[in-house]
């Protein structure tokens, strides 16, 4: 048995903002930055942050493999290992097209898990320095606090859902299905900023398409343990090791059946 409150990763979370992410913070130079590919970009501090992580990882727990994003996009194999006995995930720099434009939010996104379940999350912002973290079954905390969801208490409810990834006929049913019955906001493009949001009261619900592990394993799992709700659209648990797309998140179950309901017209 893992335990998980033993293990230092806020520690290592705050040295590795400190020392690989925030001395390049508005001082990004043309060759610091690079397009890995079309609308991804990736810095020199997404390089750094993850090859701390990983060695810290690898020695804190020597018995789980490691998947980060940058080592999964130069060798898709990588991914094989999210279904493995237990895998730490790693983000190493998410919102780094914020990063690069020299805005926030960014953040470092910790997840770990086994047999594609999560069983623990950690997402950090190096500028505030808030730190939300989850066990499974214990549940969540902002800097050692624990917190539980809450809406916004606006009607109509207020949503972030974005569209950048959405095909003709997804944006076409979100325009007729949804914008309609909700306030739209504008999404951070940062998945380690919009979970808090929906949990402390600034959003109601979030339609996310691509659900990348290294962006949503730690947010759902904290997510749900304050209380809110985030799921597949048919309702289904999110897993690691699942390659579907689409997920629902939402500040309560009440909120999420809301959304799921409109998207379930067609």
């Amino acid at each position: 048995m893992i335990d998980v409150a033993a293990l230092p990763v806020v520690d290592l979370l705050v040295r590795v903002a400190q020392e690989a992410i925030l001395p390049h913070y508005r001082t990004l130079g043309a060759l610091d930055v690079s397009a890995k590919a079309p609308g991804e970009l990736v810095t020199i501090a997404d390089r750094k942050s993850e090859a701390m992580l990983t060695r810290a990882l690898t020695v804190m727990l020597p018995q789980a493999d490691v998947v980060g994003e940058e080592a999964a996009h130069d060798d898709p194999a990588v991914l094989k290992r999210l279904g493995d006995t237990l895998c730490w995930i790693v983000d190493p720099l998410d919102g780094t097209h914020n990063f690069a434009a020299g805005r926030p939010p960014f953040a470092i996104i910790i997840a770990l898990a086994q047999r594609g379940e999560t069983l623990a999350g950690w997402i950090h912002d190096p500028l505030t320095g808030r730190t939300c973290h989850a066990v499974r079954g214990e549940g969540a905390y902002i800097n050692g606090i624990r917190v539980h969801a809450r809406s916004t208490g606006i009607e109509p409810p207020v949503a972030a859902v974005s569209m950048l990834y959405a095909d003709i006929a997804e944006r076409a049913q979100l325009t007729r299905d949804v914008a309609p019955f909700y306030m739209m906001v504008d999404i951070p493009r940062c998945a380690g900023e919009q979970y808090p949001r929906l949990a402390t009261g600034v959003n109601d619900v979030s339609l996310f398409n691509r659900t990348l592990p290294w962006d949503h394993a730690a947010g759902v799992l904290w997510l749900n343990e304050a209380g809110g709700k985030a799921a597949r659209p048919d309702g289904t648990t999110y897993r690691v090791d699942d390659n579907r797309t689409g997920l629902i998140a939402a500040a309560s179950p009440s909120l999420w059946d809301g959304l799921a309901r409109r998207l379930a017209k067609d």
